[in-house]
C-alpha cells in the first residue's frame, strides 16, 4: 500500500458523535477505495486505513444494529 499523507485533509465527524466527547471515530473522504478512519478524541493519534468496501459493510452492518455492544453514543 501507498503511504498515506493524512496530515492535511480535512476529517469528518460520525453523524452519530454526539457533543458529549463519546467514544466517536471521524473519517477522511478523498480516497478512492480507500477509508481513513482516526479516534476524534485522539486527533494527533494513528489512524486505520479500510478498504471502502469493507468499510461499508461495516456501516451497514452498525446500522442493522448487528453490533449491539457499539456506543450508543456514537
Amino acid at each position: 500500500m501507498t503511504n498515506l499523507d493524512l496530515n492535511t485533509v480535512t476529517w469528518r465527524k460520525s453523524s452519530y458523535s454526539g457533543d458529549d466527547g463519546g467514544e466517536c471515530i471521524e473519517v477522511a473522504p478523498g480516497f478512492p477505495g480507500l477509508v481513513p478512519v482516526r479516534d476524534s478524541k485522539d486527533p494527533s493519534g494513528p489512524a486505520l486505513v479500510f478498504p471502502a468496501a469493507a468499510w461499508q459493510s461495516f456501516v451497514a452492518g452498525v446500522r442493522a444494529g448487528d453490533f449491539p455492544d457499539f456506543p450508543a453514543g456514537c
